[in-house]
């Protein structure tokens, strides 16, 4: 008997990531297609849903050699009924599709959709850095921070599908006004977009303190690239880890995990790792702080991918 095949797809807001995965997480075939081409006139998922026949296609296979799809997307996702129901990037007509009942209307074949963040949690847990662990708190650090939660080896989805939305903690009561119209939110200050708008400001301040490459174009490589010893930054820096531990602290006694992953881009840095770790380990209750893992996630832009796959075999 041939394995099962799985069509993944994880909608971002630039692009959209196809993959064919067999019940064991490879990904046997993949593809990326744009969705902001004509700056989302086109719906994102009209985009989407006719991609699907090409990719299926050019995979070599027909639908009916498919045995269930699952979608990771942007925003704020009704699991239970497979919807997109807000959108933190403000995304043109996106908010209101109705991914599921689509993608069921149109192949006949079950669809299960999922948040992106809480997605890329799973695809660490089943093959990832969280594998073998059952309490999980994962964070993906990028133009903001995304998250997701899993307690006794279940996403914790909460009423709607919403929950885990870690950027949204308030870590500064009296802080900066964030794009969900809150103040102090964690988004607002441990996003790499935070990092960089602390440096540019730094280099503002004192231009002689900064290496040439930081007149055009500021990034966190550039950033981490430049770090041995030079004292501005190093503070900022430190003090941008400061702030993402104040998040994870909170998050860590609510749910005492034994792993907490860090996704993005930086979490490839040992020495950010390392630095984080010790300040989280530092100001938790010495009991929540026992065993607890501060890891990189493994599975960088494929997570999400893969985690929509685990939750439809989860659910079937």
């Amino acid at each position: 008997m041939m394995n099962k095949v799985y069509l993944g797809i994880d909608i971002g807001g630039t692009a959209a990531k196809f993959g064919l995965v067999d019940e064991d997480g490879n990904i046997l075939y993949r593809d990326e297609f744009s969705v902001s081409f004509d700056g989302y006139e086109t719906p994102i998922l009209k985009t989407v849903l006719e991609k699907t026949e090409y990719f299926v296609a050019s995979g070599g296979l027909s639908f009916k050699d498919i045995s269930g799809i699952g979608v990771s997307a942007t925003g704020q996702i009704d699991s239970v009924n497979g919807e997109v129901i807000g959108s933190a990037g403000h995304i043109k007509n996106w908010v209101g599709s109705k991914i599921k009942e689509s993608f069921e209307k149109r192949y006949s074949i079950k669809t299960v959709v999922i948040n992106d963040a809480n997605s890329a949690a799973l695809g660490e847990k089943w093959i990832g850095a969280g594998k073998g662990y059952k309490n999980i708190v994962a964070i993906t650090i990028g133009t903001g921070v995304g998250g997701g939660i899993i307690v006794n080896d279940k996403i914790l989805l909460g009423r709607r599908g919403l929950a885990g939305e870690v950027g949204h903690i308030v870590i500064h009561g009296d802080g900066m006004e964030c794009s969900c119209g809150n103040v102090g939110c964690l988004e607002k200050y441990a996003s790499m977009t935070a990092l960089v708008r602390k440096v540019s400001a730094l280099q503002k301040k004192n231009p002689s303190h900064f290496p040439k490459e930081f007149e055009e174009n500021i990034n966190g490589r550039k950033i981490f690239d430049a770090l041995l010893g030079n004292n501005p930054l190093k503070e900022a820096v430190e003090s941008w880890i400061d702030d993402i531990s104040l998040g994870i602290i909170s998050l860590v006694h609510i749910f005492n995990p034994e792993l907490v992953i860090i996704g993005g881009g930086v979490s490839s840095r040992k020495e950010f790792i390392k630095s984080l770790s010790e300040k989280v380990h530092s100001k938790l209750m010495p009991r929540f702080s026992q065993g607890l893992e501060i890891l990189p996630a493994k599975l960088g832009n494929d997570a999400g991918l893969t985690g929509a796959i685990y939750y439809l075999i989860e659910n079937e």
